[in-house]
């Protein structure tokens, strides 16, 4: 089809030949061959070069429209190889608001325009199955799940936060300790994250022998902040969820907490488009873990 259209542009095989880089007789064998599948002459040759047919004039409109087709279609498919199109589908146990995963979506998004992110919130266990039934290509989740099928690299921590309504005592605090917190009660959405806080409020505050007041509240994160605001009780959030202002609470950190996050994938996912993003998140990782250690040795 190329030496075709190239021969009907320059109305001669020898300087298709010469512009294609191949011997004349290839371009005339091509052609014949070509001539032979479709069963109609394209060209009339004669002593200064090739004139199109009837039959020829009517197929290099179509054949024009096939090659730009065809080259589109291979640029759309080295494009989608290589992750610069296509879909990446994320499970999300952390909030958008700020911190390492809000910059690396960011980045990913600014740098890969033509792929679409796809987010969906739930629960570890929902991500996990997910991601292992292959309805997700990745879940950043907190601390390092172990998932059959699955790989996991941890890639960023986060600081654990008390939200305090403004006029609690504890504001005048810097940082908060546990044992400032013994006689708190604490409320916790009954949805996702609601369970997990529960389970770590549960676990650090027993580590003091207390036995900690946590109330389950029927609302979302957002109008919990707002019970927080009116005085129902403290709770607790990731340094991600720091980024987002709500009026009348504080936000203090818990003397000494961290919490990791990290990516769960499955081994068999091979999405170009997912394996760019892991890389990417991989690479900011070692720089943030790099900036930190500097930061570390260089501070008084």
């Amino acid at each position: 089809m190329r030496y075709f259209l190239v021969a009907a542009e320059k109305r001669s095989f020898r300087q298709a030949a010469i512009d294609l880089g191949v011997w004349e007789s290839t371009i005339s064998r091509g052609i014949r061959d070509l001539e032979d599948e479709i069963g109609v002459a394209l060209f009339i040759r004669h002593p200064s070069g090739v004139k199109l047919t009837n039959a020829g004039s009517k197929f290099l409109n179509h054949a024009r429209v096939a090659i730009g087709r065809i080259e589109y279609a291979l640029k759309d498919a080295g494009a989608a190889g290589r992750g610069e199109v296509g879909m990446v589908r994320i499970g999300i146990f952390s909030s958008l608001a700020s911190g390492f995963l809000a910059d690396l979506l960011q980045t990913y998004q600014l740098q890969n325009p033509c792929v679409h992110l796809d987010f969906a919130e739930g629960s570890p266990a929902d991500h996990i199955s997910a991601v292992q039934h292959h309805r997700r290509d990745v879940a950043f989740l907190t601390g390092e799940p172990a998932a059959y099928g699955c790989e996991t690299v941890r890639l960023w921590e986060e600081r654990v936060f008390v939200v305090l309504p403004q006029n609690h005592s504890l504001v005048e605090c810097d940082v908060v300790t546990w044992d400032g917190l013994q006689d708190e009660h604490f409320i916790v959405s009954e949805t996702d994250p609601g369970p997990e806080i529960h389970d770590y409020l549960v676990k650090h505050l027993a580590d003091l022998g207390h036995h900690p007041c946590v109330e389950r509240c029927s609302v979302g994160r957002d109008n919990l902040m707002k019970l927080v605001a009116l005085g129902r009780g403290l709770t607790l959030t990731s340094e991600a969820t720091t980024g987002a202002a709500f009026p009348g609470v504080v936000y203090r950190p818990i003397e000494g907490e961290r919490l990791p996050f990290s990516a769960v994938w499955s081994l068999r996912n091979d999405n170009p488009a997912f394996r760019r993003l892991l890389s990417m998140a991989r690479a900011l990782s070692k720089q943030a873990a790099a900036g930190s250690h500097n930061g570390a040795t260089t501070s008084p």
